[in-house]
């Protein structure tokens, strides 16, 4: 924790670097949170001239990519294990994990009227069932963790659709191809109001709290404009656009 803060203090006293000294910062962020960062990024990109180069994948893939040399300096996955297992094996800079966001899941429908609760889901009147894929995506785990806590996943199960990553999960109901999905509620939220179609928030008490951690990786150990984004995260104006996508924060 020592570590963790004096990195935030040192980061700081680079937030409001020029235009001139900015540097490009490789970011692996998990699906779920594509367009909280892209909004986060935007306003750490106009206060401190630094870019920041997003790439956005399911935490089981990003976690792969980096033990096989992929060069992000920061990661900011969908759960706490990758990370943790990344500092554990050498490849972060030990003490700059924390948890920057704790997500939810929702039940979403592209369609008016079709899923407020759980009612869609015990009678079976729908095609498909889109959830990520639990062994690449941590919404996949708390989306089974649901079915099971509703006793529903042997009841289901033969209508699952999986998506690589929260992300496809979302595009199977976008599309109709799924009538139904388990997906993360900032997808489905803008601005703290739903944008479209009918969903059910899940019941926390469903499934295991999703903590999504961020940590700074060995490559970025003397990046300022890395660890100022790490700052960055936990600043006010960030939390702000963070909890507007159905997101807490500690």
């Amino acid at each position: 924790m020592r570590t963790l803060k004096k990195l935030l203090t040192i980061a700081l006293s680079y937030l409001f670097l020029s235009p001139a000294h900015g540097e490009e910062i490789h970011a692996a962020v998990a699906a779920n949170f594509n367009a909280a960062m892209q909004e986060v990024v935007a306003q750490f990109e106009q206060n401190t001239g630094h870019k920041v180069v997003l790439s956005f994948g399911s935490s089981g893939k990003i976690f792969a990519q980096i033990q096989h040399g992929a060069p992000f300096q920061i990661f900011l996955s969908a759960d706490q294990n990758k990370p943790e297992a990344l500092e554990k094996a050498g490849f972060s800079v030990p003490g700059s994990r924390f948890t920057y966001a704790i997500g939810a899941l929702a039940l979403w429908s592209a369609k008016a009227d079709f899923a407020h609760d759980d009612t869609r889901l015990k009678s079976g009147d729908f095609n498909k069932l889109a959830l990520a894929n639990p062994k690449l995506a941590p919404y996949g785990v708390a989306a089974v963790e649901v079915l099971e806590s509703l006793k529903l996943r042997s009841a289901t199960e033969a209508k699952w659709v999986m998506g690589e990553n929260i992300a496809q999960t979302y595009q199977f109901v976008h599309s109709g191809n799924a009538d139904l999905g388990l997906v993360a509620l900032a997808q489905i939220m803008e601005k703290g109001k739903i944008k479209g179609g009918s969903s059910w928030i899940i019941p926390a008490e469903l499934y295991s709290p999703i903590r999504q951690d961020a940590v700074l990786l060995n490559r970025a150990k003397d990046s300022a404009g890395a660890k100022a984004l790490l700052s960055y995260l936990t600043s006010e104006d960030a939390r702000e656009i963070i909890h507007s996508y159905g997101y807490t924060t500690e």
